[in-house]
């Protein structure tokens, strides 16, 4: 167990990464097939798992809940239920059925692969856009800033309704939200700003729907209570601040992480050359689920609490523990091939990984990420068959102890 010096509270062992790779405490974790206490990004003290079949077994069984997860440590005890009903309307990843089973089922349809594949075109002209942009300003440049996050905020941005004008508030939030070491009143501070500008925009949605998924939920299923199987207002905002934040901060580490394990390593970036230029689609699917696998943004997942005494691989869960998983480490777990999975392999047959989570929440913008994905690496080879890093990799600035992996900036050359 790892603790902070002079503090009897277990670290957040489960968001800490080590470069690209898991941290090597949850790594050994894994190997001995053991738990340990850990901090989760709300404070929580939970139990974390780090095998591949046990990180399944915690999002898959229904016995792990989210609703019953206490409210976290340091939020007065007065506005504890008022205030964590608030957070979770709306909010599938704290959501257990039949809330959750409701609303997901509205968005279904418009993240389904066909209807995601519509959106090519445009992804693409986005993608375009943003290169131009990059190429105009010149070498060096900053591949997060200037093409890894504004593709994908562009993207959720238009499906959503969300005026992209407003990007820079929005992100601030984003990142905010995603640190472990934000106080309890800080974080509630920011969860209330993060809602209450969603709220503007289903105010606006009510008055005018347009033709984006707010507007959409709105006119198919606004007009009636939660009850009577609608939607309401906090649910909304909610919903649509979840898919904001899970729309653009996790694809946007992909395509800057996953850049940087190709300028590292010579080989995979000319099996990622050959991918995009062959003619059929297998070579390019098989490098962005590599990708998925070894960066796993999300380094663990939202902790869920036993509603009965319950059994992960070999480990004796009471009912009332609250558990984590953690999705990098098992994501590498050498029960699922033989070989390095540790290393990136473009060229390694699809494993199953949990990049997107595992069971009834699993990701639900899965097809568009992986969209994304593969245009923005085809477009950035082939507008930039030189690109290199602008620094020594040692220089890089990783997150730290965040739920959501990345680099804070990656400067290229061309």
């Amino acid at each position: 167990m790892s603790i902070h010096p002079g503090s009897e509270r277990p670290a957040p062992l489960g968001l800490r990464r080590d470069g690209l790779d898991p941290d090597p405490e949850v790594t050994a974790l894994r190997e001995r097939g053991g738990t340990c206490p850990v901090t989760t990004l709300a404070g929580h003290r939970a139990e974390l798992v780090a095998g591949f079949h046990d990180a399944r077994a915690v999002h898959g069984d229904p016995v792990f809940g989210f609703e019953a997860v206490p409210p976290p440590p340091g939020i007065a005890a007065e506005v504890a239920d008022g205030e964590l009903r608030r957070r979770r309307s709306g909010m599938l990843l704290m959501l257990d059925p039949p809330d959750h089973t409701r609303l997901r089922r509205m968005l279904t349809g418009r993240f389904t692969v066909r209807a995601m594949r519509a959106l090519e075109p445009r992804v693409a002209a986005i993608v375009d856009e943003a290169l131009t942009a990059m190429a105009a300003g010149g070498p060096p440049a900053d591949l997060v800033a200037d093409f890894a996050l504004p593709v994908p905020s562009l993207v959720i941005c238009e499906l959503l309704g969300v005026p992209y004008t407003d990007r820079d508030g929005f992100q601030e939030r984003a990142a905010l939200t995603l640190r472990s070491d934000l106080a309890p009143a800080e974080r509630a501070a920011v969860i209330h700003a993060s809602r209450e500008y969603m709220a503007t925009l289903v105010a606006r949605a009510r008055r005018d729907p347009g033709d984006d998924l707010i507007g959409m939920l709105v006119r198919e299923h606004g007009d009636r209570p939660a009850a009577e199987g609608g939607i309401d207002d906090d649910e909304l905002a909610g919903l649509a601040n979840l898919l904001l934040v899970a729309g653009h901060e996790t694809t946007s580490n992909v395509i800057a992480l996953g850049t940087l394990a190709l300028l590292r390593d010579p080989a995979q970036m000319a099996l990622l050359r050959a991918a995009v230029e062959d003619p059929g689609p297998e070579p390019l699917h098989r490098a962005v689920e590599e990708m998925l696998r070894v960066v796993s943004p999300v380094s663990a997942g939202f902790p869920r609490v036993a509603t009965r005494d319950a059994v992960v691989g070999t480990h004796p869960i009471p009912a009332g523990t609250l558990v984590t998983a953690s999705l990098c480490a098992a994501n590498r777990d050498p029960a699922l091939s033989e070989g390095d999975l540790d290393a990136l392999d473009l060229a390694r047959e699809p494993l199953p990984h949990v990049a997107f989570g595992y069971g009834i929440h699993h990701c639900l913008g899965a097809p568009l990420a992986r969209i994304e994905l593969r245009i923005a690496f085809t477009a950035l080879l082939r507008r930039f068959p030189g690109l290199t890093l602008a620094v020594d990799p040692d220089e890089l600035e990783y997150r730290h102890d965040s739920l959501i992996h990345g680099v804070e900036a990656l400067p290229v050359a061309w």
